[in-house]
């Protein structure tokens, strides 16, 4: 049996590790959720801030999510999510088409960051209630200008692809990427993504595709799928939901 990948990434939140997930969840590569261990089976926190204060082995990363691979120490999950989709299949496999994918998942790294600096739009050290006037020009902004910009790209992306999924006949990891992002944006505005989709009625069937993929639909089932909170990238709190109807 392949020797598992460990995961480091914050216990309570999907975030920006939840990209990574699926990336391994659609491969079937096994791995260990590190932090979600018990600590006495060398889980919890204390080994991801190890990792944080340099106290680890492997090439010093900044902030999670990390990946650790026998001696090979990652971070970033962009740059995690195309390593992984090289090693097992879900990357193209031309050196120009490769990077285009992974232009596609720095984008959709880009609009989630977009996407919290709504609710955390002066600093992520403070508490939105501490900024909640702020917050709110920031969603407003980011639903009425942004998100009908950013979504129509990718639609863009889908409609020259020639096929179901963003680089064409096969699945790629910026495609559960897209699936996630799509998902948490449904989640944090419901309403507003909702109004912006209605154009892009392809990003809203490959969602749909994504999350009947075997491997996928069982992880969504399972206890290992996190539920979205107010903890991590998306998070939902109605007063930034606007809509201009309202």
């Amino acid at each position: 049996m392949a020797e598992p990948y460990k995961l480091y990434y914050w216990p309570i939140l999907q975030g920006r590790g939840e990209f990574v997930r699926l990336v391994l969840e659609a491969a079937g590569a096994p791995y260990i959720d590190v932090a979600r261990l018990p600590e006495e089976q060398g889980g919890g926190f204390k080994p991801l801030v190890a990792f944080m204060q340099g106290e680890q082995p492997g090439h010093p990363p900044y902030a999670p999510p990390i990946l650790v691979h026998g001696d090979f120490v990652l971070a970033q999950s962009a740059a995690i999510c195309a390593y992984l989709g090289q090693r097992h299949g879900l990357a193209p496999e031309g050196e120009g088409e490769r990077m285009h994918a992974l232009q596609l998942q720095l984008t959709i790294a880009d609009v989630a960051d977009e996407a919290h600096n709504t609710h955390h739009p002066i600093s992520g050290m403070l508490y939105y209630e501490d900024q909640k006037e702020a917050a709110l020009a920031a969603s407003r902004n980011f639903l009425d200008e942004r998100l009908p910009r950013l979504l129509p790209y990718f639609e863009r992306v889908l409609e020259r692809s020639g096929g179901p999924w963003l680089m064409g006949e096969t699945l790629a990891y910026p495609d559960l990427s897209l699936f996630q992002l799509a998902e948490g944006l449904a989640y944090a505005f419901p309403k507003g993504f909702a109004r912006a989709a209605e154009s892009t009625p392809l990003i809203l069937a490959l969602r749909d595709r994504v999350a009947a993929l075997p491997r996928i639909a069982a992880y969504l089932e399972s206890e290992r799928r996190l539920p979205f909170n107010e903890h991590g990238v998306f998070r939902h709190y109605p007063e930034l939901d606007a809509h201009p109807a309202e």
